[in-house]
């Protein structure tokens, strides 16, 4: 992708669209010798405890039926303009207890056929190939990403899908938000978190055998789709001091290196200084081999993706332990709103992120989530006004456009779930992010119809016009 230099408008070459994920949206659970996958045990969402024969709701077993509905949905997304639409993968589709020899064909096929259906809409795919659906088989007997045999079982499960699909996916993505590992073990690693129990050792040494995972699919991405790109993923949350104060400017820098490790990894391809001299310290043990350090060093990503929702805030003394913050700043930020579930909202945060990783690793970024998670009324004539949904979004492409006139190289502007989906933390319908409204409650109640909401019409007239007027109605 060449650079070009905007005044106040979206390179030509510019993404529009919106970010889903199979085990948000397919449904389908057990359909098509598609196997168990680890969301398909959480009745509450990632937030929520594991069960496997809880008599509830569990969200990702319908989810929006989009394994059955896709043709409809994209028709939508293709009224709005999309030219792009990231989506996911299900492991488990592909190879159904993640380490059988051969892949399942019924998985294989669906993909194909929705991968078509975009390319006949003049969309293209945007696929990662792992987003918080890695098949339960490998949690359960494997101990999931802190066994090494992983590696092996991920490489020739994303060689299998690169073959198949390298006619029709040009834009890949390894680990979906490969940071929040330390906050979400279970759904980010196939490990269940551990009462009153050192985790550390176990989660570094699935923190770095999923880096030398990614190394290896950027290696084959190259081999196998030589006119390919594929890039990493992570969630951007900018940890500002929370005073001028010295100690708290350190805490903030100290709490940032919790994201800038994992595109340090990706990008750069070795540890940073910093990291090798926490473990010094901390004697947490963590080796990394000759041949490692060569696979991380030799298979560098494309470009970099990222997620953006919220900022936080440090100050000295304060903790930024990711096992106990989870989404919540140990302080709030007084200069900013907050969300119905308790996230602030900061556009300017987004430029923020944007140009710090841009001056950091001059690699091409993509902005591939960005949403407001709100509840919507439906009014008595069918209608949503989702206003709420307009400002956040148009506060947001604002700040990324300035990014971009500051020099930044943006890929592509795609926001969080497009079409209502099940929400990842809690498991409910109600954290809608849509611009297209799925009649489905949280407990599952629903006729799963699809309706437009004012905020729909807003993005297609954005998209229209290349993002120059994004006020117009």
């Amino acid at each position: 992708m060449e650079k070009e230099i905007t005044n106040g408008a979206f390179p030509e070459n510019f993404f529009w669209g919106g970010a889903l994920a199979a085990n948000q949206i397919e449904g389908a659970y057990l359909e098509g010798g598609k196997g168990l996958s680890i969301i398909d045990v959480l009745p509450h969402g990632a937030d929520g405890p594991v069960a496997e024969s809880d008599d509830g709701n569990y969200p990702s077993h319908e989810a929006i039926d989009f394994y059955h509905r896709y043709k409809e949905d994209i028709s939508l997304f293709s009224e709005m303009g999309f030219n792009c639409l990231r989506v996911s993968i299900a492991w488990s589709r592909i190879f159904p207890n993640g380490d059988e020899e051969s892949p399942n064909e019924q998985g294989l096929q669906f993909y194909d056929d929705l991968f078509d259906e975009l390319l006949k809409n003049g969309i293209q795919p945007v696929v990662t190939l792992s987003h918080y659906e890695m098949p339960l088989n490998l949690a359960k007997r494997y101990g999931g990403w802190s066994n090494r045999e992983l590696i092996a079982l991920f490489d020739r499960y994303v060689k299998t899908v690169f073959q198949r699909y390298k006619n029709k996916v040009k834009y890949w993505l390894t680990f979906n938000e490969i940071n929040l590992l330390f906050y979400t073990p279970f759904i980010n690693a196939g490990i269940l978190p551990k009462k009153n129990a050192n985790q550390l050792p176990e989660l570094f040494r699935a923190m770095h055998n999923q880096f030398v995972a990614s190394a290896l699919a950027a290696k084959a991405c190259h081999e196998i789709i030589p006119d390919a790109k594929i890039g990493c993923m992570v969630n951007t949350a900018p940890v500002y001091p929370k005073t001028c104060k010295p100690e708290d400017v350190i805490a903030a820098m100290q709490a940032n290196r919790l994201t800038l490790l994992f595109t340090d990894v990706q990008v750069r391809g070795y540890y940073p200084s910093y990291f090798k001299s926490f473990i010094n310290r901390s004697g947490i043990p963590f080796e990394v081999d000759k041949d490692d350090e060569k696979i991380l060093r030799d298979n560098l990503v494309d470009y970099i993706s990222l997620s953006y929702y919220k900022s936080k805030v440090a100050k000295a003394g304060s903790s930024l332990d990711p096992r106990i913050i989870g989404n919540k700043s140990p302080e709030d930020n007084p200069y900013l709103k907050t969300s119905e579930w308790g996230w602030q909202i900061d556009p300017l945060g987004l430029r923020y992120s944007l140009e710090e990783l841009y001056d950091r690793y001059q690699k091409p970024i993509f902005i591939v989530e960005n949403g407001l998670g709100a509840k919507d009324t439906v009014n008595p004539d069918g209608s949503i006004d989702d206003d709420y949904r307009i400002e956040y979004l148009r506060a947001h492409l604002e700040q990324a456009k300035k990014a971009i006139d500051d020099g930044v190289e943006l890929m592509g502007y795609l926001t969080w779930g497009p079409i209502d989906i099940v929400s990842n933390s809690t498991g409910q319908m109600s954290k809608r992010y849509g611009f297209i409204y799925v009649d489905k409650d949280d407990n599952g109640h629903g006729t799963l119809k699809r309706s437009r909401k004012k905020s729909f019409y807003w993005f297609k007239n954005v998209i229209a016009d290349h993002g120059e007027n994004l006020e117009r109605m």
